[in-house]
């Protein structure tokens, strides 16, 4: 009798530990299938993380974790940051990273700015601080002076490219971390350079923004660039396009009349000498390239190509401007492209 116990207890031992294994062994061996950011907001509830979590991982590896954070009694929604979940983590090790993990770097990547405002907008939609927290920044005097800077060329810091920060960066660290890569840039050749054209990198950066509104053509940027630098070695006015749709705040225009170009503004380079207070965009680093670069020439006009491949006829003398110019419009009239 005493042996049948003994049998009976040790089969309900024996099942129960293979029923545990069974229930416990998914939290261990089951995967995640994919590298996933898992993102802790400030003042979340654990309700709110469980639900984000499952969105994120996937409903049943989801539940999973959030039932390994409760018994780990991690409190893992008082964490604020992003933490990635690697492909191949089981819903215990998905559970300890939330845990104890640290955070994973945040991808920033952006190009075609134009306007700050553009800019702080693109960096709280992917980064952790809020738009205006970042343009009060960006718009005060004192601040940008900091690094040599007015809020008219503070955005030259910010080279388009793909930069990594933590999601919580705080909007001052991320202004000085932007400003060291932006030093690592204007290294001593470049700033070379830009010394034997007679121009601070700001204003390297100014005309860049200019002729990278000119053209769109990567191979002509040198080109144009050399084009304003003769006009600002001969003491001519730029009479840039861009600075007087910039001044107007209307890109929708595509012909500039003579009544456009006596805009009232610093940025009109038909009413006033040199270059403008700051760039009229962010500026790419190719372009800034192209500027420090550009290929020796004599000409001191340019109008675009009447074929509207996106290139444009050079020309030495006032005259050959104009023949090119009335070729030009001339197309655009047959076109009824009338602004």
């Amino acid at each position: 009798m005493k042996r049948r116990i003994l049998i009976i207890s040790l089969s309900i031992v024996a099942i129960a530990s293979i029923a545990a294994a069974l229930f416990i062994a998914p939290f261990f061996l089951n995967k995640n299938e994919k590298d996933t950011i898992i993102y802790i907001y400030p003042d979340m509830t654990e309700v709110a993380l469980e639900d984000s979590i499952k969105a994120r991982l996937g409903e049943d590896f989801g539940k999973k974790t959030s039932f390994m954070l409760k018994v780990l009694d991690a409190k893992a929604y008082n964490r604020t940051g992003a933490y990635l979940i690697p492909n191949g983590l089981s819903p215990y090790k998905a559970a300890r990273k939330l845990q104890y993990g640290g955070q994973t770097g945040v991808k920033f990547i952006f190009n075609n700015v134009r306007f700050v405002d553009n800019f702080a907008e693109r960096v709280s939609k992917r980064l952790l601080m809020e738009k205006d927290d970042l343009l009060t920044l960006l718009k005060d005097s004192a601040f940008c002076a900091k690094y040599g800077k007015t809020p008219q060329t503070i955005s030259t810091i910010f080279q388009p490219d793909s930069y990594e920060f933590y999601w919580t960066v705080k909007p001052e660290d991320f202004v000085d971390r932007m400003y060291h890569f932006y030093n690592k840039f204007w290294n001593e050749e470049r700033l070379a350079k830009a010394k034997a054209l007679g121009l601070t990198p700001d204003e390297v950066a100014t005309l860049a923004s200019i002729v990278e509104d000119e053209t769109a053509k990567r191979d002509e940027r040198g080109k144009v660039a050399r084009l304003y630098l003769n006009r600002i070695k001969t003491r001519m006015k730029l009479q840039a396009d861009p600075t007087v749709i910039y001044a107007i705040g209307d890109y929708s225009i595509r012909r500039v009349y003579s009544y456009t170009l006596k805009t009232d503004s610093p940025y009109n380079t038909y009413l006033h000498f040199g270059l403008p207070p700051g760039p009229i965009r962010f500026v790419e680093k190719s372009t800034l390239d192209a500027v420090l670069n550009a290929p020796s020439h004599n000409y001191i006009y340019m109008c675009a190509k009447e074929n509207f491949s996106g290139y444009h006829n050079f020309a030495t003398s006032y005259s050959e401007h104009k023949a090119n110019a009335r070729r030009y419009q001339k197309e655009l009239n047959r076109r009824g492209i009338k602004r």
